[in-house]
């Protein structure tokens, strides 16, 4: 797993509420649903490596 660094984040207030509704229907903590978003966000634009595929089962 990769390390987990801190980092202070000044955001809206409108938008971390948001978030926090978010989370919350997401059953995540504040923090995971950011970095969630922040993922999904860096992956779709393709500035995120994504992890190779798995390899297909023998069976079939």
């Amino acid at each position: 797993m990769a390390e987990r660094k801190a980092y202070p984040l000044r955001i809206n207030g409108e938008v971390l509420d948001a978030m926090q509704r978010w989370s919350d229907d997401e059953l995540r903590s504040l923090n995971a649903q950011i970095e969630y978003v922040l993922r999904e966000a860096l992956r779709r634009a393709g500035r995120l490596k994504t992890p190779p595929a798995a390899a297909p089962d023998d069976e079939g």
